[in-house]
């Protein structure tokens, strides 16, 4: 008996030595699957955002505009205290554009307009305070109100008002600024200036979708060819004129500082199907044709360019402009030179208005392969173009088989371009991405949208109309929201791994090269809304994570909202900082689930203004 006894327990011992294997088996299994999400090493903070964190619920946070003078509530954050709290600059620094500094801009040479470039501090100089709004600052108004009407305290500034006063630029008129849609070249609107170029330029059927504004002033060309689903990149600088691009912002129009002068434009090749000059004073017969030359290099096969003004038509003109005969006939001339030289053909000659359409490929261009005189640029990168200068040479273009071949390739019109393959990633020309990586990424920033609007219900609906991607890869953030109530500057960034930015334009969207080491070439609280997808672990050992938030703060409007998507431990500093900079803040998981390393920090940017006493000086 005491042997059978013996025998039960040890099948009893047995049976529970096994369970007991098998759960520990089970348990280190699921231990090891949590250590390799990342979420086993130990970080309590972002252990207790996993858990607290609801994706479709965030307690205190709103994206609602109050247009209020009172400072907002707390942070909704309730796990992360800040890292430090930023004081606010001092009012005179309501306007500052660090790269395009007054005081700093005047130390450098005036020749071809070098001073008016971009002209950085060095980072031991950075401001590390908060740029303070203007005392009465109000959210703009809804597009397509704000094309229209600017708040007087937003940009207070009435000189533009005097002086170009007889050409219907802007209005004064109680507490706003109302914009006629009038410009140096028509004072009797934008509208009919655009009827006028439509009778030549295939403006209505998707053909032309992306356009070059060169020396904007307040962007209402550009305004008013949004109606017509065109978007024009504008451009002007920081000059006598004060405010042109900020105002341009305010009104909800694509716009940056800029200037031809002699760094070549931060766009890539082969961008813009139209460009244009309205009486922009730049000087296109000098430097031997240089910037008709960088126009070309940034104008797409078969794309237009416009110029309205002085000298066009000078014998009829001459007097008002106040030029003598000799001088403008001379200028045009060489204008008709270096078109001829570029292989440009030139469509029509009306009025003050006369437009150039360039050719498909070099093949359709015998004097090309003729003139041994024409001036080839030797880069073989015609996109490497950050902060490097410009030369009066000719951007080759892709070979092509025949002549009825588009070289690059053929664009469809749009809005069929915008999720069709660009050619540049169907010809290989972007490493690593295929036709099936394209609309791998396509459906991928879908989803993520869907997620983002679920979060913030007001993403979709027009409420934020300037909004950027500070990282946008192939563009597919601003394919997946894009309407005609917004548009998205796609800043691609000049250390990204692949050279996407021609892609993003080959989609019909428009965006910018640029460093996020240093500031963005726009005036502050200029955008609603910034998004940013790996960036803070792009730049990570490249320059300080509290200069790039102090930037966002410095463009962001307040009330304006923030999306950044990036890993877990980069967030949790990212967040820390961003308490201290009056934003409430909120961290989500990833779509697919806490075990994602990849989370969602939102963040909305209290309303504040100017004028506190305890101001960094």
């Amino acid at each position: 008996m005491a042997l059978k006894a013996s025998s039960g327990d040890n099948r009893t011992r047995s049976t529970v030595f096994l369970c007991i294997v098998i759960g520990m088996c089970c348990f280190f299994y699921i231990l090891g699957a949590w250590q390799k999400s990342g979420f086993g090493k130990g970080d309590s903070i972002a252990l207790e955002v996993t858990k607290r964190t609801d994706c479709t619920v965030l307690p205190n946070l709103s994206f609602d505009t109050h247009h209020s003078k009172a400072t907002s509530g707390g942070s909704s954050s309730d796990l992360v205290s800040p890292a430090k709290k930023f004081k606010p600059c001092a009012d005179r620094y309501t306007d500052y554009t660090p790269c395009q500094d007054q005081n700093r801009a005047m130390k450098f040479p005036r020749e071809n307009m070098n001073y008016r470039e971009r002209h950085c501090p060095a980072q031991k100089e950075n401001l590390h305070c908060l740029i303070p709004p203007p005392k009465g600052y109000v959210a703009p108004f809804p597009w397509p109100k704000s094309r229209d009407y600017v708040p007087f305290a937003n940009c207070p500034y009435k000189s533009l008002t005097v002086e170009k006063a007889i050409q219907n630029w802007v209005q004064y008129e109680g507490n706003v600024f109302r914009f006629p849609g009038g410009g140096t070249q028509f004072p009797q609107g934008a509208d009919k200036y655009i009827d006028q170029l439509a009778s030549v330029i295939p403006i209505a059927n998707g053909t032309v979708r992306t356009a070059l504004d060169t020396g904007c002033g307040v962007a209402s060309w550009g305004a008013y060819l949004l109606k017509r689903n065109v978007l024009a990149m504008s451009f002007a600088p920081r000059d006598s004129h004060e405010a042109q691009v900020q105002f341009a912002l305010e009104r909800g129009v694509p716009a940056v500082i800029g200037v031809l002068g002699t760094i070549k434009l931060p766009y890539p090749s082969r961008a813009f199907d139209m460009a244009h000059c309205s009486r922009c004073l730049i000087p296109w017969g000098a430097n031997d044709g240089m910037y008709m030359m960088e126009v070309d290099r940034v104008l797409r096969p078969g794309g237009y360019w416009v110029l309205s003004g002085p000298p066009i038509n000078w014998k009829v003109n001459y007097k008002g402009w106040q030029r003598t005969k000799k001088d403008l006939e001379a200028e045009q001339n060489r204008i008709e030179e270096i078109a001829d030289l570029l292989c440009w053909e030139k469509v029509s000659e009306k009025g003050e208005m006369a437009i150039w359409r360039k050719r498909m490929n070099t093949e359709s261009c015998p004097s090309r392969q003729e003139e041994s005189t024409v001036q080839m640029c030797e880069s073989t990168n015609p996109d490497d173009v950050w902060y490097k200068k410009m030369k009066a040479c000719v951007t080759p273009l892709p070979d092509v088989k025949d002549e009825s071949e588009v070289a690059g390739g053929a664009i469809k019109p749009f809005p069929a371009r915008l999720n069709a393959v660009p050619p540049r990633i169907a010809n290989g020309l972007i490493p690593g991405v295929s036709s099936q990586a394209f609309q791998k990424d396509n459906k991928m920033w879908k989803k993520h949208v869907k997620a983002y609007s679920s979060v913030n219900k007001y993403l979709l609906t027009g409420r934020y109309r300037n909004i950027m991607d500070m990282n946008a890869g192939l563009g597919g953030f601003a394919a997946a929201i894009e309407s005609p109530k917004s548009w998205v500057m796609n800043v691609v960034p000049t250390i990204a791994k692949m050279p996407t930015l021609g892609a993003v334009y080959e989609r019909g969207l428009i965006g910018i090269y640029h460093d996020w080491c240093e500031a963005f070439s726009t005036y502050p609280r200029t955008y609603d809304l910034i998004h940013a997808n790996g960036l803070f672990t792009l730049y990570k050992n490249k320059c300080s994570m509290e200069d790039i938030l102090l930037e966002m703060d410095r463009i962001l409007r307040p009330e304006g909202a923030v999306i950044i998507r990036d890993d877990v431990d980069v967030l949790t500093k990212v967040n820390s900082l961003a308490l201290g900079m009056r934003w409430n803040t909120k961290m989500v998981d990833h779509e697919d689930g806490p075990l994602v390393r990849e989370k969602i920090l939102y963040a909305v940017k209290q309303y504040w203004v100017g004028g506190n006493q305890t101001a960094v000086a």
